[in-house]
């Protein structure tokens, strides 16, 4: 922290704008040594907030927060505004247990806006808080900052269609060419097209400039000029899309051009109306690393500043990569699989699969809803699709799930990738709601998988033996599964230990590792304890519910969300079969879980294999 000179000077936007341009500059070279030091020993979103330092540093100067709200699109673009609206001090405890988030919450700082850890809801929440402060009679700005990446996602689109009249709104599009994995799609390729001609701003501003200083006719010769839709736009553009929808258009501004974005951003809060300012950024900008391979550092886990490499060398599989290698080899014998991805092509392991059948790979962009419905009209077609998601993206799609898919029973697979408790991202990521929603719905069958082989097999079950929509839901990481007892044959549920008594543990996916330790500890003091481990956990297997009847006292553990989830629904059922035992269940109750390591979630909401015996052992097991 020392060795900061400028930086340690600012811990309010207030004490940035006393810096003078060199200064400025220096605060700037200084904020990108402290993000790449200190997130090499936290990991989180290095990249995206790489790109954006100058434009972060350049809002700050023109505009006043907290009064004029900057909104952030996704949040991980946020690390500077972040250290320029005081948390310095604790950026070590980043995406930590107890500490900072690595997106912008409302509730962690007054300077942060609005919540942001999805993708492309900048503009619309910019515009409802701009239309609050105009219902107040305010003379606030709303800025809202998205990244191209984002752009891919409908939700900004719909917000463009609706911005009206509003006044002090401005929408930056930081234009770097890169979300996750490379944007796709004509709205890339028209972004594109709009950087390669940057003559267009310049050539406006100077015929603005001499019209200015012509004296008499000078300025209704530019009133008329100017307001003219085919004056230079036409001649350059032909059109654009954002002038079109009402936005005064500026740009494309080199994005590490301090004095560029400065004035851009000068001009912006001049016109009082809607403005679109589209800046160049390069993601990673000043970390060599990170600039060769902005995919790796987009979120990188602790590092080595040196080098580049994380500490903790990269398994060789994950339920991601098996997911992805599974399918292909099912492709590379049925024509009719196809797999898609919402811009999260490597984060779902479809980077196997891409290579070897790209004609049957789809990128459609950060367009989860859109994805499921276009799975569907695959489907509708004649063909496979399966959809490799992040549980909690998947919740954008939930709409096109029970109308376009499951309603006319459209085969679609759903490959729900980091299902349950995720860790560090905290409560936007965490996928625990996944199996409430789904099990809801009619004609829709989940499979929650707890190995790699499970994985394996139960993609196939659902690709080939399943009818409508199938979702298989599998964790974040590696297989750390030590029982190896299991039958080959992959059934809907499995019976470990006595197939009566006092005493059953009900649980799936992942946790049936925790509850195994826990039947063995048990067992250690002479508490006789059996497992139901369910593999289909909705529709619930009618075997596996007669087989629960034969116990006294049956305990449910769920890593997902306890209204609504599979413990009710098998509670429901067992009462149907006049059930007359105790049953008690353990799942993450009525609060969103906050970000820490996956061990430490899984104690805090007891369903860690201590807490799991504690439990047994205070009902008197």
């Amino acid at each position: 922290m020392n060795d900061y000179e400028i930086l340690n000077r600012v811990d309010s936007p207030e004490d940035l704008k006393r810096l003078n341009p060199n200064e400025l500059l220096k605060y700037c070279e200084e904020a990108r040594s402290f993000l790449v030091n200190s997130v090499s020993n936290t990991g989180g979103h290095l990249a995206s907030s790489l790109g954006v330092v100058e434009l972060t540093v350049a809002l700050h100067t023109v505009f006043s927060s907290p009064k004029d709200k900057i909104v952030w699109d996704v949040g991980h673009q946020s690390y500077t505004h972040k250290l320029i609206t005081g948390r310095k001090a604790v950026f070590d405890t980043l995406r930590q247990e107890g500490g900072i988030s690595g997106f912008t919450r409302n509730s962690e700082n007054i300077h942060d806006a609005f919540i942001s850890g999805h993708s492309s809801n900048s503009i619309s929440a910019a515009i409802g808080i701009s239309t609050a402060a105009q219902l107040n009679d305010k003379d606030d700005y709303t800025i809202a900052v998205i990244g191209d990446g984002a752009f891919t996602g409908g939700l900004a689109y719909e917000a463009l269609n609706n911005t009206g009249s509003l006044k002090n709104f401005i929408v930056i599009l930081n234009h770097n060419e890169r979300s996750i994995s490379k944007n796709v799609g004509a709205f890339a390729r028209y972004l594109s097209t709009i950087r390669s001609k940057p003559s267009y701003l310049r050539l406006k501003s100077g015929v603005e400039t001499v019209l200015d200083h012509t004296p008499i006719v000078g300025k209704h010769l530019k009133e008329t000029v100017m307001s003219s839709k085919s004056f230079l736009k036409n001649m350059l553009y032909h059109s654009t899309f954002f002038e079109d929808l009402g936005f005064i258009y500026l740009g494309p501004i080199d994005g590490h051009n301090l004095d560029d974005l400065t004035n851009a951003l000068k001009r912006a809060k001049d016109s009082k109306k809607p403005v679109f300012l589209l800046v160049d950024t390069i993601k990673g900008k000043g970390y060599s690393f990170a600039e060769e391979n902005p995919g790796f550092f987009h979120g990188i886990s602790k590092f080595n500043v040196e080098t580049g490499c994380c500490g903790d060398e990269t398994p060789e599989e994950t339920y991601s990569s098996v997911m992805g290698k599974t399918l292909s080899r099912f492709a590379d014998e049925d024509k009719r699989i196809c797999a898609v991805t919402a811009a999260m092509k490597y984060g779902t392991g479809l980077q196997h699969f891409c290579p070897r059948h790209k004609d049957r790979f789809f990128d459609v962009g950060i367009a989860e809803a859109h994805a499921v419905t276009f799975s569907a009209g695959l489907s509708a077609g004649g063909m496979i699709p399966v959809f490799a998601v992040y549980s909690t993206f998947l919740q954008r799609g939930y709409d096109q799930i029970i109308h376009d898919a499951a309603i006319e029973k459209q085969h679609i697979v759903l490959a729900i990738d980091r299902a349950g408790i995720v860790g560090e991202d905290g409560e936007t990521h965490q996928g625990i709601f996944d199996t409430a929603f789904l099990s809801d719905i009619p004609n829709v069958t989940v499979f929650s998988p707890s190995n790699y082989h499970e994985l394996e097999t139960s993609l196939k079950k659902a690709v080939y033996d399943t009818e409508s929509v199938v979702a298989v839901r599998y964790p974040r990481g590696v297989d750390q599964t030590t029982y190896s007892e299991l039958s080959e044959d992959f059934s809907d549920y499995n019976m470990i230990g006595e197939t009566s008594g006092n005493t059953l543990i009900i649980t799936y996916g992942r946790i049936f590792e925790n509850a195994y330790k826990a039947k063995n500890a048990l067992e250690k003091q002479d508490k006789k304890v059996s497992i139901l481990k369910l593999n289909r956990i909705s529709p619930i297997p009618h075997e596996a519910i007669r087989s629960a009847l034969d116990f006294n006292q049956i305990f449910f553990f769920e890593e997902g969300i306890k209204k609504g989830g599979i413990g009710e629904h098998f509670l429901s059922e067992l009462y149907q079969y006049d059930f007359k035992g105790t049953f008690n269940i353990t799942a993450i109750d009525d609060h969103f879980v906050p970000q820490a390591s996956v061990a430490s979630a899984l104690q805090k909401l007891h369903l860690d294999a201590d807490s799991m015996v504690e439990i047994l052992l205070q009902e008197n097991v």
